[in-house]
């Protein structure tokens, strides 16, 4: 049947439209016409975009040393030639004013010049006296998902086998910890069975916890061109905040924030209630439990019947008939559906069972391991995945998806560095909030900081930043000062970007290189020479016979031999635009989905519908049955509203590199608080008035936002976290509560009140 353009057809397609450009994307990709600067490049260098987990490839044009400009690589097939605002302009975050060019150490309490060989003896020196004194437990090492993959393979290394703790965690466990634990307790194995591939297959997407316009506006731009192409996509997005990615929805599901394993379990339950369930699926690739018990499907479908959608309804906050219509959407026969989901979910007490749910829905009905059907957990940082999940950069697990407890993975590593066994510490290390709790507790004496700014980022940051003042501080740092630099006893200048070589592993299981464009300014040097160097002065030489990042590489593979996460050989991916493990050898072209053959070699090929989820022992996957179970502070009398914190299009993480690019920085030169109209007309509250958000914690004084490019449901409201501002970061308001099974924050949800500044 042909579809006639009606008025509602063009107002959605110009709303597409519109929400394609308000992401920083422009509708069409040119990748023949050069961004400014790019008819000065002497030469395009292969490297990948400095930001989000979404992978972009870049060209970068260098010319005289410097890099000029940046475009989107045309050959790449994650962005195809496109960029975000903030890709474009990468050039914008080299040459600042701010940039860290020499070591700086503390004396007499100020940060002063040092050379490299003074800032790293008084760093050895410490180190030493630290073991000596009070033993390797108390030092820890605090990584990024924005490192390379070489750099932290390095230093869970030395801080393993060489110092001898496994307090090494990183700011991954801020943000894709529970997606981390929901994929290995779903199936067995760690990142998604998809890739963004299944974008372009699928027929209904459930975004839940996810501004896809703003916090990965090219992965936007993919769905939006592919909604454009075909009208009949159809697109949920459930959020307790209207945003820009709801500009496409069909269905917007604005639940009560922390109600959403409620209305996930009332969707499982319409699910099977209406005969939409692939029962051949269940059945032959599945088991239930709950807790730590085995169940039968009779046991779950009668746990779910508490979640009918009558009786969730007032709780979520959505009309039954709504939660029906968009469960039988999900399950529709002969339709895949992708779901896609972010920080909303991941940073939440039950952050863990929240990423089980949305899984189960995929098991229920069969459509996940095959193209179009994927439950795909986007990640935040460009390398989260590739240089710290998949290096051991946490303090529970080791390269190559092993295990800090399980004795033969130690053994197994213990192997390949040529150590004796029992170097490997056995007992999991400091998670991030306990590694800085024992910083505030004076039981930890040295901690080394690499390519991350906790002095912002943490929640509860009154709290941890004196902690962070009391120990040893080592901040390894591209920009000087930043709230955690200025807490540092050791401040050492590293290279950014292109001005080093190595590899970043993005959301898709797709591994990537970067070369090298340009030599870092002043004194500053890649983190991969500081650590060698270190370890090297500490007595660690035969940890670290590297001399450059690709032996480094060569060791990291012998770690993934006899894992189902092989990823291909430096040549390689210097020739290729990256690749999806497992990549099993040199001319393997890498594996689109997991778990199902024809494209998983590691799948049995006697497996039942050529389907195996090979990490579990039985190779099923599990569909658990999780309560609702509220967040850890709920709104009362005295603090009346829910806050939550999220990205804007503009700025990333905490602004180091978006406010040193003056078009980023003029667009949003300050955060500010969304309030519902509703809301603020009762308080009396203007647009542009100074608010005051109060929890338990502390205070914050920012601008009132009404009607803007968000809307929170009423009685919520949403501030970036990206300021640095002491007064405006919002961190220093929110709960440090965490998941107890991936240690976890509940950044997303905790209790405030709101007034007008001054009142």
């Amino acid at each position: 049947m042909t579809m006639s353009l009606t008025r509602r057809t063009f107002l959605k397609g110009m709303a597409v439209s519109t929400a394609l450009l308000a992401a920083g994307c422009s509708p069409k990709r040119d990748t023949q016409q050069g961004p400014a600067g790019a008819k000065d490049a002497d030469k395009w260098v292969k490297g990948v975009c400095r930001y989000c987990g979404t992978g972009c490839g870049v060209l970068a044009g260098v010319k005289a040393g410097k890099i000029v400009a940046v475009k989107g690589d045309p050959d790449c097939p994650v962005n195809k030639g496109r960029l975000c605002i903030k890709g474009i302009t990468l050039p914008k975050i080299i040459q600042t004013k701010d940039r860290c060019l020499h070591p700086l150490i503390r004396k007499n309490g100020e940060l002063v010049e040092a050379s490299w060989d003074e800032a790293l003896d008084l760093i050895v020196s410490k180190v030493k006296e630290t073991l000596a004194s009070d033993g390797p437990d108390a030092i820890g090492f605090y990584g990024s998902g924005q490192t390379f993959a070489e750099e932290t393979y390095v230093a869970q290394k030395v801080i393993r086998a060489g110092i001898g703790t496994n307090n090494i965690d990183g700011n991954p466990r801020t943000c894709m910890a529970s997606a981390v634990a929901g994929f290995v307790s779903t199936f067995g194995e760690d990142e998604p069975s998809g890739t963004y591939a299944d974008i372009e297959e699928a027929d209904t997407f459930f975004l839940i916890g996810s501004n896809l316009a703003e916090a990965h506006p090219v992965l936007f731009s993919r769905l939006v061109d592919h909604k454009n192409a075909n009208p009949d996509v159809k697109i949920i997005v459930a959020d307790p905040r209207k945003t820009r990615t709801a500009d496409i929805a069909d269905y917007l599901l604005e639940f009560v924030p922390g109600r959403d394993l409620a209305l996930m379990n009332s969707m499982a339950q319409v699910i099977i209630e209406e005969g939409l369930t692939n029962e051949n699926f269940i059945n032959t690739h599945t088991e239930f439990k709950q807790g730590e018990k085995s169940i039968s499907y009779d046991e779950y479908k009668a746990f779910l019947q508490a979640y009918k959608p009558e009786a969730v309804a007032e709780s979520t906050g959505i009309p039954a008939e709504t939660i029906r219509e968009v469960a039988r959407l999900f399950a529709a026969p002969g339709k895949k559906t992708m779901s896609m989901w972010c920080m909303g979910l991941n940073q939440r007490t039950r952050g863990v069972w929240v990423n089980n749910l949305v899984h189960n829905l995929h098991l229920l009905t069969g459509k996940i391991c095959s193209p179009g059907n994927s439950s795909f957990s986007l990640t935040g940082q460009p390398s989260a995945c590739g240089s710290v999940r998949e290096t051991g950069g946490l303090s529970h697990i080791l390269p190559a998806h092993r295990f800090v407890a399980n004795k033969k993975h130690r053994d197994e590593l213990a192997e390949i560095w040529g150590i004796d066994p029992s170097r490997m510490p056995s007992k999991p290390g400091y998670h991030t909030l306990a590694m800085f709790k024992a910083a505030v507790e004076g039981k930890l004496k040295v901690l080394w900081v690499m390519c991350t700014n906790p002095g912002q980022s943490l929640p509860n940051l009154e709290y941890y930043r004196p902690g962070m003042e009391k120990t040893f501080l080592i901040v390894s740092e591209t920009y000087h000062p930043t709230r955690t630099s200025e807490l540092a006893d050791v401040v050492l200048p590293a290279a950014l970007w292109m001005e080093k070589e190595g590899v970043y592993g993005n959301g898709e299981r797709r591994t990537q290189h970067l070369a090298k464009a340009i030599d870092p300014p002043g004194e500053a040097r890649p983190d991969f020479d500081v650590l060698v160097e270190v370890a090297k002065r500490l007595g660690y030489e035969e940890l670290v016979p590297f001399k450059t990042t690709e032996d480094a590489w060569k060791e990291y593979q012998k770690c993934q031999e006899g894992t189902a996460m092989k990823l291909a050989s430096y040549p390689r991916l210097k020739k290729e635009h990256g690749l999806t493990w497992p990549v099993d050898s040199d001319d393997d072209p890498g594996t689109y989905i997991r778990y199902a053959r024809p494209w998983d070699k590691h799948v049995k090929e006697d497996a039942p519908d050529g389907i195996e989820f090979y990490g579990r022992p039985n190779g099923k996957a599990v569909i658990w049955a999780r309560p609702q179970v509220d967040p850890q502070e709920m709104p009362d009398a005295e603090y009346p509203f829910y806050l939550t914190t999220g990205r804007i299009l503009e700025h990333w993480h905490t602004g180091t590199m978006t406010f040193n690019v003056p078009e980023l920085k003029n667009a949003v030169p300050e955060m500010y608080v969304e309030i519902h109209p509703e809301d603020a007309q009762r308080l009396g509250i203007a647009d542009g008035d100074p608010v005051d958000v109060i929890s338990r914690r502390a205070t914050c004084t920012l601008k009132a936002r009404i009607n803007g490019r968000g809307q929170p449901r009423k009685g919520l409201v949403y501030v970036p976290f990206h300021d640095q501002v002491m007064e405006r970061m919002i961190n220093r308001v929110l709960l440090d509560a965490f998941d107890a099974g991936s240690k976890q924050p509940e950044y997303k949800v905790c209790a405030v009140n709101i007034q007008k500044h001054g009142a």
